[in-house]
């Protein structure tokens, strides 16, 4: 009998892991996960901090880098494109079986540049050139300055992940800068010789990310008198997602999206990104068994894989309740709790966090390359 991972492949959905060490590339880690059914990678600030800053196995390339008299900075992207490259190689078999349409590591833009229009389209240009690997994805974060970035990189034909989505309505953003970025592409075709099967993109939606906060605005309510809330906590996030999905179905299984699908384009895949379980009196794969769906991804953190892999769910799910999380998000918002300040709060916390682990992880390069000097 197929593994938890094959089974939910079969039936639409890649599964990815949302993490990155040059442990797990080094000890075959990863290849096994890949042998399991495991069809991509993405990494963030936060990922390579945890793996660059724990260990010994960057020690060697980290001395090397810093007696060549490079920035902290340029110590890192080498470090971190060496391992996205080493991950995309892994992979590799993945892409070449699924011709192109899976099989990606994603590696993101610095997280600086997150209201940067320019500064992000040149770094994104910048890293795909230096990773060189037909399937990378640049990340690139859902604000408002990154829909340019967006189409401009697919028009380019450089593949994206579309990271920190939170909001329907920034969805809808995100697959129109994606439509435009294959007109664009579309049109210099003929100048490039390359097809628009060649370009992917994934929009990455935060899933647990939103119950930890609508969740916490309920337990207030509860505690100041309101307890008729408290049977709404735990469902904003799935519900949120699932309706998404509905979004992303209406857009690439209609109209407007069937002339490029003719002429080879590719569906911008939803990615349910943050589904590791934060609650502890919530079941570990809350944020994955009721979001299998037809043409999703959905990157697990390795604990989330582990549950995955040992007690998953294997149906389809991702259309169930579609009224019911449409009619919560009614409820929620008759009930004055306000989707709009969850989502723009959100944002705005996720681009600060990922900024805040990227200062960190420099000043902890530092840190590192000041001791390795001493100890040399």
């Amino acid at each position: 009998m197929e593994n938890r991972i094959k089974q939910i492949s079969t039936l639409g959905q890649a599964i990815w892991l949302d993490f990155i060490s040059r442990d797990i590339l080094a000890n075959g880690h990863l290849a096994e996960l890949v042998a399991e059914g495991v069809t991509g990678v993405t990494s963030n600030p936060t990922i390579f901090h945890k793996a660059m800053t724990q260990g010994e196995l960057y020690d060697d390339d980290f001395r090397a880098l810093a007696d060549a008299g490079k920035s902290v900075r340029e110590i890192y992207e080498s470090l971190a494109i060496a391992d996205i490259q080493a991950a995309a190689d892994v992979l590799r078999t993945v892409y070449d079986a699924t011709q192109g349409r899976d099989g990606f590591v994603s590696l993101e833009v610095s997280p600086d540049l997150a209201y940067d229009t320019e500064g992000t389209i040149a770094e994104a240009r910048r890293l795909f050139a230096a990773v060189n690997r037909p399937n990378v994805m640049i990340k690139v974060p859902a604000t408002t300055d990154g829909l340019p970035v967006i189409e401009t990189l697919i028009g380019e034909g450089i593949n994206v992940n579309v990271t920190l989505i939170f909001a329907l309505e920034m969805y809808e953003q995100v697959i129109d800068a994606y439509l435009e970025g294959l007109r664009r592409f579309r049109s210099m075709s003929q100048q490039t010789g390359r097809t628009l099967s060649t370009v992917s993109s994934v929009a990455s939606f935060f899933v647990s990310r939103v119950d930890t906060v609508v969740d916490d605005v309920i337990k207030h309510r509860v505690e100041h008198g309101e307890p008729h809330l408290e049977p709404l906590a735990g469902r904003a996030a799935v519900a949120n997602a699932k309706l998404a999905y509905a979004l992303y179905k209406e857009v690439f299984e209609g109209p407007r999206f069937r002339d490029y699908q003719l002429a080879g384009a590719r569906v911008q895949r939803p990615l349910w990104a943050s589904t590791s379980t934060k609650n502890p009196n919530y079941a570990d794969t809350m944020y994955v068994d009721p979001l299998i769906g037809v043409n999703t991804v959905n990157t697990m953190p390795p604990n989330t894989l582990d549950a995955t892999r040992d007690h998953g769910v294997t149906a389809l799910t991702i259309e169930d309740g579609v009224d019911a999380a449409r009619g919560l998000m009614e409820e929620l918002e008759a009930l004055k709790v306000d989707m709009k300040w969850v989502t723009d709060g959100l944002l705005t916390d996720g681009v600060k966090k990922f900024a805040d682990s990227f200062d960190q992880l420099m000043a902890d390069l530092e840190a590192k390359r000041k001791a390795l000097t001493q100890t040399a």
